[in-house]
């Protein structure tokens, strides 16, 4: 095909249209810093928690009267969990998905003490999904100790998390998982002090209980199972609370205390995530600090940040993304052949200034490491992430800084960094390296399904592309077990898990991806059958799309077509080979004719992943820049079957 006729083909043509509106569109939501950072919303058990906060903070009065009931944003809250009611009375965790039971009791608590009847139809449809679903005594054990915190379900029948935690040998708490350690430790020092806080006058959750059901958590399906054997160890640590020698307890809260604020240092709060934050306030409550006093004032003023009031709309964002939204768009941006070279040297200033360079948590087991990477959120020094770190080099590809010698020395330790992070099984998890202690999966505590943070497909796909971008070479050693690894965790039927994202498709792209750049052939049997699964996955419309659910069924579970998951499939076909399909062309399709006028697309489902089962999110962004990041790959493959005619 002649350069004429190239430029006379209506794919091209169309392609090239939708590239540059999406371009645009992505252009126009840059902050003039140099970055991106979009909404990032999840359900609605954080607006459920802030009242509890609002409770914990502003207690009743001696009358027992809760005044802050009527305060404005204990009311907007109230209005924002109610907007998302479902019609059988619950709450779900990911939009069009069942109603949860944590959810629905955590949104109920909420609900009455922001002066909502009980008798109000919709409260009468909620406590009767929850008896449904088990009664309080189903929900999961974070819930359960929220609630204990002020009496409204025994502690007794909590799970024990104790600030002696810290000392126990072995390094323990660093084979948690980095967000489990900062929940555990700020919620120990909270659990340390055993709070008792009042509730209105009369105010309780008995009417949840289901009748005829025990209030302890369900034992082990055998006497000698792993979950019988911490539950017997659970026993144990609750009677250490009581008669455990006090100047031990003493030394363990003084140490959690400095292990806390040491991590409040260079982070927009502990964790710069939701819970801890959450946690700290109230550990830093318990410990006798002023509501004056600088750390917890600050404390505070981190957490409302996470707070949307533009008297519109009212939610918390679970954290922020800058990193994450920033180094993505500006790569999709860069595949996009996007003549945008100012606004990514803004870009690429404003990342490497955000690179790290002190040790943290990660240092435990990677101690000769030099210190380099970056966190997902704007600060949060202690825990630069792998899987970010990975996409801002891929980033870094196409944005070029002011001072380029800056960057290349930034390049001169991320890439060590990374390589250091390898797990032994040579894969890459997302804070740590091998932090795999499955059995910790079983204490009681560990039913929000993150306890650890194992090596998954996704991240490392995503690692060996940046290598592969920065030189590294196929036969790399890391290389070599990076691939074994992508291999050797195939799903049967030719699909890869994804942990950061949903779910099979998310894990299948990015496997492929990085299969492609450590140098893979597309006639291996393992590529062809992934191939092979995307294109019988697709849906009707051109589409693809795949439901939260996949993680509840452990097996890819069909929805409606989404454009960010459309994208992965689209770029998955194309890392495997697949540059001519039907397929392909009808998913290139799907994207064209649901494009809007404005450059962007609309998506509604979640297709971010937290904590699998538990936790989903909806990055805002999703729709746009993978979708553009797709069209552009195609669009260089069309130019490349037209040169090579």
């Amino acid at each position: 095909m002649s350069a004429s006729a190239q430029l006379q083909d209506p794919r091209v043509t169309a392609i090239s249209a939708a590239i540059r509106r999406a371009s645009r569109k992505l252009l126009d939501q840059q902050t003039p810093q140099g970055f991106w950072c979009a909404d990032l919303t999840a359900d609605t058990t954080l607006e459920s928690d802030f009242i509890l906060l609002q409770l914990w903070m502003y207690p009743p009065d001696e009358a027992g009267v809760w005044q802050a009931r009527s305060t404005p944003l204990v009311q907007k809250a109230a209005k924002s969990i109610l907007a998302r009611q479902l019609p059988d009375g619950g709450f779900n965790i990911y939009p069009q998905g069942p109603a949860e039971i944590s959810a629905t009791i955590k949104a109920y608590c909420a609900l009455k003490l922001a002066g909502i009847s009980p008798d109000d139809p919709r409260m009468v449809s909620a406590r009767e999904c929850i008896l449904a679903r088990g009664g309080l005594q189903a929900a999961n054990s974070y819930t359960k100790i929220n609630l204990s915190l002020f009496d409204l379900y025994p502690r007794l029948f909590c799970p024990a998390i104790l600030p002696e935690l810290i000392l126990l040998p072995g390094n323990f708490l660093y084979q948690m998982s980095s967000w489990s350690r900062v929940i555990v430790m700020s919620l120990a020092l909270v659990l340390a002090h055993d709070p008792h806080r009042p509730v209105p006058r009369g105010f309780t959750l008995d009417e949840l209980l289901l009748p005829g059901t025990g209030l302890a958590f369900p034992k082990g399906e055998t006497f000698w199972s792993r979950r019988t054997l911490f539950f017997a160890i659970d026993r144990v640590l609750k009677l250490w609370e009581h008669y455990g020698p006090r100047w031990l307890r003493q030394h363990a809260t003084r140490r959690a205390e400095r292990w806390m604020l040491e991590r409040f240092e260079g982070s927009d709060g502990l964790g710069a995530i939701y819970p801890p934050m959450m946690y700290a306030i109230m550990a830093l409550d318990v410990l006798g600090y002023a509501e004056d006093h600088p750390a917890r004032r600050e404390a505070v003023r981190q957490f409302n940040h996470l707070m949307f009031d533009d008297g519109q709309r009212f939610f918390f964002q679970p954290c922020f993304s800058p990193i994450w939204d920033t180094s993505i768009a500006a790569y999709a941006l860069g595949e996009a052949e996007h003549p945008a070279s100012a606004e990514l040297k803004r870009t690429a200033d404003w990342i490497l200034a955000r690179e790290i360079r002190r040790k943290g948590d990660w240092a435990v087991k990677r101690p000769e490491a030099e210190p380099s990477g970056w966190a997902f959120e704007f600060a949060n020094d202690h825990y630069p992430d792998i899987d970010d770190t990975a996409m801002v080099l891929l980033a870094l590809k196409y944005a070029h800084a002011t001072d380029p010698v800056r960057q290349r020395e930034c390049h001169k330790r991320a890439i060590p960094w990374l390589l250091a992070m390898q797990s032994s099984d040579g894969g890459w998890a997302a804070f740590d390296a091998d932090n795999n202690w499955e059995f910790l999966s079983d204490v009681p505590f560990a039913d929000h399904n993150a306890m650890l943070d194992p090596t998954c497909a996704d991240i490392t796909g995503r690692v060996l592309e940046a290598l592969a971008a920065h030189g590294i070479p196929n036969d790399h050693p890391a290389v070599r077990r990076g691939v074994a690894y992508l291999v050797r965790t195939q799903q049967p039927d030719g699909s890869w898990y994804g942990r950061w994202g949903v779910a099979y498709i998310y894990g299948t792209c990015f496997a492929l991806r990085g299969l492609r750049a450590s140098g893979e052939s597309d006639r291996e049997a393992h590529v062809l059958r992934a191939g092979e699964w995307l294109r019988a996955i697709q849906n009707a419309d051109g589409g693809w799309g795949e439901s939260c659910a996949s993680y509840d069924n452990d097996t890819f579970t069909p929805a409606r077509s989404t454009p960010s998951q459309t994208a992965w499939a689209i770029l998955g076909l194309i890392a495997g080979g697949d540059t001519t399909s039907r397929s392909l062309r009808h998913g290139i399709e799907y994207l064209l004719e649901n494009q809007l006028p404005a450059g962007d697309w609309a998506e509604e489902l979640a297709t971010g992943t937290g904590f699998p089962k538990v936790f989903y999110l909806n990055y805002h962004l999703y729709r746009l820049y993978f979708p553009l990041l797709a069209l552009a790959e195609y669009s260089k493959v069309l130019k490349s079957t037209s040169t090579e005619r």
